[in-house]
């Protein structure tokens, strides 16, 4: 398979799954094991196209979020909380992050590991759908310090690949009392920052690997994720709202499932 094919298989995978919770990384890891990848350069390509679709929400949200800078230097307290509560939620990732990057990417990146949590991801999925508290909150650009922490802390948890962010940050604020709804939009701008840094972070360590074909393979699977994360973010709210976390459960159950079958086929 040539290159640039594979940079736009990966690029539809990023953007499709990385606002829903069933571990964008996981499924590139098991994607590039698929298509017979090699690591490098496509453990560091996995992670940098991650922008593309992170800007898919800048561009969906800009007004709301234009509005918060805007607002910041002046007196709204609104603006001010929000920008505190998207703050403290990314701290503790921040920290967790640096201390045990290179961990992540040497031993954490494995098939296996992605497949096991990814099922057991799918069944937490359907246990909250069933026992999730009652919803105390249901505006994403309110929350206090507390709950914004707490999703913070959450998202630690997917440091792990096959946990998925967004299904950590969802599923912290769902336990927090937060709604479906909110829970969705929440872990959006949590994203923003969040995979900035893990963006520059694997930049600055990877630089010397990327070369100038490496980089016009980045370019594609960025600008390949940047599109299919816009219908993503745009269909994914309304659609949680309407049929909750089961249908995202249920595929995590079936592809840990499958990949823990094929990985057994093929030792």
């Amino acid at each position: 398979m040539p290159d640039w094919l594979a940079a736009i298989i990966l690029g539809l995978v990023e953007g499709l799954t990385e606002f829903i919770p069933v571990s964008s990384t996981g499924h590139l890891l098991l994607t590039k094991e698929a298509l017979g990848l090699p690591p490098e350069p496509w453990d560091t390509f996995i992670v940098m196209i991650q922008l593309g679709a992170i800007l898919a929400v800048v561009a969906i949200y800009f007004q709301r979020l234009w509005k918060v800078v805007l607002d910041l230097p002046g007196k709204d307290p609104a603006a001010r909380m929000f920008a505190l509560s998207v703050l403290l939620a990314f701290i503790p990732s921040a920290i967790v992050g640096l201390l045990f990057h290179d961990f992540i990417k040497e031993v954490l990146f494995n098939p296996t590991i992605v497949c096991v949590t990814l099922i057991l991801g799918g069944f937490g999925l359907i246990a909250l759908e069933r026992w999730a508290p009652p919803a105390r909150i249901d505006d994403a650009m309110a929350f206090n310090w507390k709950t914004a922490l707490g999703v913070g802390l959450f998202q630690c948890i997917s440091i792990v690949p096959g946990v998925s962010r967004s299904g950590a940050t969802i599923v912290g604020g769902l336990l927090l009392g937060v709604d479906k709804r909110a829970a969705a939009e929440f872990s959006f701008f949590l994203a923003i920052p969040t995979m900035v840094a893990a963006f520059g972070l694997d930049f600055w360590e990877s630089r010397d690997l990327i070369t100038q074909d490496v980089a016009g393979l980045i370019a594609i699977g960025f600008v390949v994720s940047f599109f299919s994360g816009l219908f993503v973010v745009k269909t994914l709210v309304d659609f949680v709202g309407r049929y909750g976390f089961a249908p995202f459960a249920a595929w995590r159950i079936l592809v840990g499932t499958v990949g823990l079958l094929a990985m057994w086929l093929i030792a």
